[in-house]
């Protein structure tokens, strides 16, 4: 995890944030260090995770997650991680040459044959539901790219059906936390997936926004973050609150600081 991006959201692994979907926004930049930081430290927080990896493999976020000081191996042996693995399912799925298998297979409406996701949806439920020992933590699903799969064919409706019963679940019963990432432009002709992310962003607590720089490639400034913390009745604060910063992206580390106050720049 990233020791800046917790001081901005006023988080620790001690007392993470409960019932609460965060959107992390990603626009015409690559924001995935978003999603390494929140895998590494709600598994630092000691929180059962659930991870839909649409776009990349285990081994993938296992060898980022190492630099975080984090082991996804030892998660998913001990219980605490369960790593749902797109890439690999559409690989048995799409070159199963129609052979049947005893177990429902999660992904499966990734052969095209008009399925929901209701079995993604049950197969999440069935891994966040509490059990003896479990974990500490309050639960947690990450999606790390729910927009990838109106690629998939995947109806908008069942996409955002899927997302309902998720925060139904987790968010409303388990009282634990949702972590889903888009990508969103104001310019994308993609109207499918701005009306998933405008929908998303309705929903959220707290929205991560990740841009480019209007100026473009930097060396020193790598983009803008913008976090935006919903208002509610239940924080007293009646109005969103809007933050904006500056991010560069080290080898294990993301330092983050005002618009115009990079160290390159002073």
């Amino acid at each position: 995890m990233f020791v800046g991006l917790n001081e901005l959201l006023g988080e620790t692994v001690e007392r993470p944030e409960r019932g609460k979907l965060t959107l992390l926004c990603a626009d015409k930049t690559d924001a995935s260090f978003l999603v390494h930081h929140f895998l590494s430290f709600y598994l630092k927080a000691g929180c059962k995770v659930c991870f839909v990896a649409i776009v990349q493999s285990f081994s993938h976020y296992s060898f980022v997650a190492q630099k975080l000081g984090v082991s996804l191996a030892a998660a998913k042996e001990k219980g605490q991680l369960v790593f749902l693995e797109g890439l690999k399912a559409s690989k048995s799925i799409l070159f199963s040459e129609g052979q049947q298998s005893d177990e429902a297979n999660p992904f499966q409406f990734i052969s095209g044959d008009g399925s929901s996701l209701r079995a993604l949806h049950d197969c999440v439920r069935a891994a966040l539901i509490p059990g003896a020992g479990d974990s500490r933590g309050p639960p947690v699903l990450m999606v790390d790219d729910l927009g990838v799969l109106l690629s998939l064919d995947v109806r908008l409706t069942h996409i955002l059906d899927f997302i309902h019963y998720c925060r139904v679940t987790v968010n409303t019963q388990l009282k634990g936390n949702v972590v889903v990432m888009v990508h969103s432009s104001e310019d994308s002709e993609d109207e499918e997936n701005e009306r998933l992310a405008k929908s998303l962003r309705h929903q959220s607590h707290r929205i991560l926004w990740a841009q480019g720089l209007a100026t473009g490639f930097c060396k020193e400034v790598h983009g803008e973050l913008t976090v935006i913390q919903r208002g509610s009745w239940e924080t007293g604060a009646e109005s969103d609150l809007l933050r904006v910063y500056q991010y560069k992206i080290q080898d294990k580390n993301v330092s983050f600081f005002a618009r115009g106050m990079s160290a390159a720049v002073l």
